[in-house]
C-alpha cells in the first residue's frame, strides 16, 4: 500500500507548509524519469497479482470470530526468519493498512501467460500463511482468509484486543474503531490522522442498509461518546437514515482486494493499455462482488469501493461544495483560509476513485471521449508542457497535473530533501495516494532502455474484489491476463473509447445490488468501428454478446492466436490430454456462469446464507453467532470442503466436484 518510507512522519500542521516543495520536486522527479525511460521500448508482458488476506481467530468456546491485532508479528517473520523460504517458493508478503491484514505476491513476475502455475503461486502463499500463523501457538485457530470485507467491523468484540472496546482510537478519533486495527509503521496512524486533520472533519461514509420487514430507520450502532471534541458530536448530522454510518479511514483501507500489474512494451502501449482498460474496471468492480455487509449490517450494495473512496476522501468542506457538519469548529470556508478561497479548487471526487481522464496518445484517441470535468494543477499542468526534459502532450500533462491537485498526506521529516535525479519518493507520495481504478506506473531514473532488470512502463488494474479461494482469484487473474494480451496483440483493431462520464455512471451502476443480475452498463458496440458509440447491456451480454462480448472480441481471438482453440474457449474441455487446459476451460467457465447468473456472486452468496440463517431476525443485523457462522463457511469453502454442500452452492456442481476432485498441490 503505496510508499512506506523510514523516518519520522509529520504531523498536518508540521507537513503542510512542505506541500508545494515535495510537489514542485516530485514532479522533477517525474520529468527525470521520463527522460531517462523514454526510449525504453520492446519490454516483455511480464505481469504480477496481489493478493490480500485478513488474518482471523476462531473463538469456538464463546461462537465468536474475530480480526486478529495481536499476530501482525506473522509479517515480520515471513520477511526475515523465513524469507529464504519464501524466496524458493516465489512468494512474498507485504504490510497493508490493517494490523490484521496480510498482503501476498509472487516474488518473481509471471512472464506471459502462466495458467495454472499462477494458482499454485497463490495456493503456496496461503499455505505459508497457514503455517506460520499456527507457530504462535494460541489456544484459538488462527488463519488467513481471502475476505473482501470482515462482516462486523465496528462492532462490539470484533477483534482480540485486550483493550477497551473503542477505547484507543485517537489517530481516527472514530466512534467504532479502536487504533489497534491499524499497521504499527509510523506511516499508517499519521495518514489516518493527516487525512481527519485535512478534511477538517472525521471522514464519513454511508452505504445504504439493506431494508428487510424489521430493519431500523437508523444505524442503532451510533451512540454518544464525550471523548473528543468536536468529532464525537458529527455522527449525529453525517450519518443518514436508512444508511449504515462509518467514520474512520480503517473501514475502507481494511478492505481486501485483487489486484494486477502489466508491463507494457513501451510508453505508447502503456497508455493505450491504461485507456482502454479503463471501461473494464466497473464491468469487473461488479462481476467480482464480495461484498454484502458491513459494520454488522447487511447492506444495499454489494461492493467495496465507494466505501473505501470515503474513507479517505480528505477533501474540506470547501473543496466538496458542501457547508460544513459543525461551523463551529470550521471556517465559513469550509477549512480555506479566507487569503486562499479566491485559488482554492473544487474537486468532485476522492483522492481515491475512477480513472478521472484518459492518457490518449493513440490513433484512436480523441480528446472530446474526456467530457468529465476535472480539476487540475495549472502550474504544473504548465511545467510539463513547457520543459527541457521531455516533450510531454497536453492529455499526458493533464493526467499528472490532476493527479497533482492534492496534497501529499505523510511527509518524513529524513526525507524532505531528495536527489531529484536518483530518487522519486517525492513524486510516489503523490502518486500512490491517488488510489484510481488504474494506475499508469512510471519507471524509476534507473529504468533506462539498456537495464530490463529494472520495471518498465506499466499499469495497475485496480477495481477486483478478492474471492474466497486461489481458484477464483486465479481465473480472474488469468482473464485479465489474456485481455490485456489481446489489447497488446490487436492494438490496430481495438478501439474501446467511450465517454468518460459513461464510465464514471457505471462505477455508480457497479454498486448496486445484484448489479450482474438486474443493471446494464454502458458498453462499447462495435470495438472495430470504435467511434465512442456506446449502448447499454447486462453483464451477461458484456460477457458474451457476439458482437462486442468480451469473450467473442478479446479470449476466443488471443486463445485462437496462442494455437489453443479454434473458435471458442468451450473447446478447451476437449482437450483431454491437456490438465492446465481443462483447468482453464473452468477457469472461464466460472467467470462466464457468475457473468450469466448461472451461478451467484459471492456477495449475493453470503448474503443469501445469511437471510436463511436460524438466527437471522430480519433486522438486517448480522450478528456475533452468524458472522462466526460465514467466517467458518468461508474458511471450508476456502479449502474445498463440500461437507456441508456450500462448495455446490457457490460453485455449482460440476465445478464443485471438479475442484474436489483435482487438487494443484
Amino acid at each position: 500500500m503505496g510508499l512506506l518510507s523510514l523516518g519520522t512522519p509529520l504531523s498536518w500542521s508540521e507537513s503542510s507548509k512542505y506541500n508545494e516543495h515535495v510537489r514542485e520536486n516530485g514532479i522533477e522527479q517525474l520529468l527525470n524519469s521520463f527522460c531517462g525511460a523514454a526510449g525504453r521500448d520492446g519490454d516483455e508482458l511480464y505481469w504480477g497479482d496481489e493478493v490480500e488476506y485478513m488474518i482471523c481467530e476462531f473463538d469456538d468456546a464463546s461462537e465468536n470470530a474475530v480480526l486478529s491485532v495481536k499476530h501482525d508479528e506473522v509479517l515480520v517473520q515471513l520477511n526475515t526468519t523465513y524469507q529464504a523460504e519464501c524466496d524458493r517458493q516465489n512468494v512474498h508478503f507485504h504490510p497493508e493498512y490493517g494490523r490484521f491484514m496480510l498482503e501476498a505476491t509472487p516474488a518473481r513476475p509471471y512472464k506471459q501467460y502462466e495458467g495454472v502455475e499462477v494458482e499454485k503461486n497463490m495456493r503456496v502463499r496461503r499455505a505459508v500463511a497457514e503455517q506460520k500463523l499456527k507457530l504462535f501457538g494460541d489456544k484459538n485457530e488462527v488463519v488467513p482468509l481471502s475476505l473482501t470485507v470482515f462482516p462486523r467491523m465496528g462492532r462490539e468484540n470484533f477483534t482480540n484486543s485486550e483493550a477497551p472496546w473503542g477505547h484507543k482510537n485517537a489517530a481516527s478519533r472514530s466512534l467504532f474503531l479502536p487504533d489497534e486495527v491499524i499497521n504499527r509503521h509510523a506511516r499508517f496512524p499519521t495518514l489516518t490522522a493527516n487525512i481527519r486533520t485535512r478534511r477538517g472533519e472525521k471522514v464519513c461514509i454511508n452505504v445504504p442498509m439493506y431494508q428487510d420487514v424489521a430493519t431500523p430507520e437508523t444505524d442503532t450502532s451510533i451512540r454518544e461518546r464525550n471523548w473528543f471534541v468536536p468529532e464525537d458530536l458529527e455522527s449525529a448530522r453525517a450519518s443518514k437514515p436508512g444508511f449504515i454510518y462509518m467514520d474512520s479511514m480503517g473501514f475502507g483501507m481494511g478492505c481486501s482486494c485483487l489486484q494486477l500489474t502489466f508491463q507494457a512494451p513501451n510508453i505508447d502501449k502503456a497508455r493505450y493499455l491504461y485507456d482502454t482498460l479503463v471501461n473494464f474496471a466497473p464491468i469487473f468492480l461488479a462481476a467480482t462482488a464480495a461484498s454484502p455487509v458491513f459494520k454488522g449490517f447487511l447492506a444495499d450494495q454489494d461492493v467495496r469501493w465507494n466505501v473505501i473512496a470515503g474513507a479517505v476522501d480528505d477533501r474540506t468542506p470547501f473543496e466538496r461544495s458542501v457547508p460544513p457538519l459543525l461551523p463551529k469548529y470550521n471556517n465559513e470556508y469550509g477549512g480555506i483560509a479566507p487569503e486562499d478561497v479566491a485559488s482554492a479548487l473544487r474537486i468532485n471526487k476522492s483522492r481515491y476513485s475512477v480513472v478521472d481522464l484518459y492518457l490518449g496518445g493513440n490513433q484512436f484517441f480523441d480528446s472530446k471521449y474526456n467530457d468529465t470535468e476535472v480539476a487540475i494543477n495549472r502550474k504544473v499542468f504548465q511545467r510539463l508542457v513547457d520543459n527541457e526534459k521531455f516533450s510531454f502532450d497536453e492529455d499526458l500533462a493533464r493526467h499528472f497535473a490532476h493527479l497533482f491537485i492534492r496534497d501529499p498526506l505523510v511527509i518524513f521529516q529524513e526525507r524532505i530533501n531528495q536527489d531529484n535525479e536518483t530518487e522519486t519518493d517525492h513524486f510516489e507520495n503523490i502518486q500512490s495516494t491517488n488510489w484510481q481504478s488504474l494506475r499508469f506506473k512510471v519507471p524509476s531514473q534507473s529504468a533506462t532502455p539498456d537495464n530490463k532488470s529494472a520495471p518498465g512502463w506499466r499499469v495497475e488494474f485496480r477495481p477486483m474484489e478478492v474471492q474466497l479461494t486461489d481458484f477464483e482469484n486465479a481465473a480472474y487473474s488469468n482473464l485479465i491476463y489474456l485481455l490485456v494480451e489481446a489489447i497488446l496483440t490487436f492494438d490496430d483493431k481495438i478501439n474501446a473509447y467511450m465517454y468518460m462520464s459513461e464510465v464514471w455512471q457505471n462505477m455508480e451502476t457497479a454498486h448496486r445490488r445484484d448489479a450482474t443480475l438486474n443493471e446494464k452498463f454502458y458498453w462499447i458496440t462495435d470495438f472495430a468501428e470504435g467511434q465512442g458509440k456506446t449502448q447499454l447491456l447486462s453483464i451477461d451480454e458484456i460477457f458474451h454478446n457476439q458482437r462486442s462480448g468480451i469473450f467473442t472480441n478479446f479470449i476466443n481471438p488471443i486463445l485462437a492466436h496462442k494455437g489453443l482453440i479454434v473458435k471458442s474457449w468451450t473447446e478447451l474441455k476437449e482437450k483431454t490430454d491437456n490438465e492446465d487446459l481443462i483447468r482453464l476451460y473452468y477457469y472461464l467457465k466460472l467467470i462466464s456462469d457468475r457473468a450469466s447468473g448461472k451461478l451467484p456472486s459471492l456477495a449475493n452468496f453470503i448474503r443469501t446464507y445469511i437471510l436463511n440463517h436460524t438466527e437471522y431476525d430480519q433486522t438486517s443485523s448480522v450478528s456475533q453467532k452468524i458472522n462466526y457462522d460465514v467466517l467458518h463457511m468461508s474458511y471450508r469453502i476456502t479449502h474445498y470442503d463440500n461437507s456441508k454442500n456450500e462448495l455446490s452452492g457457490l460453485f455449482g456442481e460440476e465445478l464443485a466436484n471438479y475442484l474436489i476432485n483435482n487438487s494443484i498441490l
